[in-house]
């Protein structure tokens, strides 16, 4: 009996054992790569997430303000809501530079910003709401000037506006939308009222006294 303890400590282990060494060695091995494959997940989920919290706080802030210090809410042609959003010559009057709009897509599923960079005789160009509201504004401008688009919201659902009044007589502004978060679809609101609205420079139809207006 001692004999054979001997001999098989000196020839090593027999290959049942090798083989259930081997089959421990799989399982541990499996449970590992099973947990770093769930951290990896958990943590580009994570990472994720905050990289959305950041691009939605960023876009309240952005709209939040943009909304606030406009002089107008002149019109919501197509799927976009257009804002006079400061009349930085102090001539009363809505310029190319002047004019930005919030745009959706025609499914309302992303937020962009649309701005203009106007030189030479369209920089003087005077833009009425009419042809904000009708639409014609928007081709003249892409034909004129340089557009400028910010991406805010790469990727959201259900995107609607909803105003307090017709325009140009908004005051009030309501944008909400839903992003997917983890595979369930959180809602979120952005509402922000005006505070300079220049209701001062419409006349009765809705436009911008004209200079030789009594």
């Amino acid at each position: 009996m001692k004999a054979n303890k001997a001999k098989r400590t000196k020839n090593g282990f027999t290959l049942a054992e090798l083989l259930v060494a081997l089959i421990v060695s799989s399982i541990v091995l499996g449970a590992v790569a099973a947990l770093a494959y769930a951290l990896g997940k958990a943590n580009d989920s994570t990472e994720e997430l905050s990289q959305k919290q950041a691009q939605l706080r960023y876009t309240t802030i952005r709209l939040s303000r943009l909304v606030r210090y406009s002089k107008l809410v002149c019109g919501t042609p197509g799927n976009s809501l257009a804002l006079w959003q400061a009349d930085d010559n102090d001539k009363d009057k809505i310029n190319p530079a002047e004019i930005v709009y919030i745009e959706t897509g025609s499914d309302s599923n992303y937020i962009d910003l649309l701005e203009f960079d106007a030189s030479g005789p369209a920089a003087g160009q005077q833009i009425s709401i009419n042809e904000i509201q009708s639409g014609a504004a928007r081709t003249w401008l892409l034909a004129n000037c340089t557009p400028r688009y910010i991406r805010l919201i790469s990727q959201c659902d259900n995107l609607t506006y909803t105003l307090d009044k017709s325009t140009p007589d908004t005051g009030t502004v309501n944008i909400s939308f839903e992003i997917s978060e983890n595979g369930n679809m959180q809602t979120y609101q952005i509402t922000a009222s005006l505070i300079g609205r220049a209701a001062n420079l419409l006349d009765s139809t809705g436009n911008i006294v004209d200079d030789d207006d009594d």
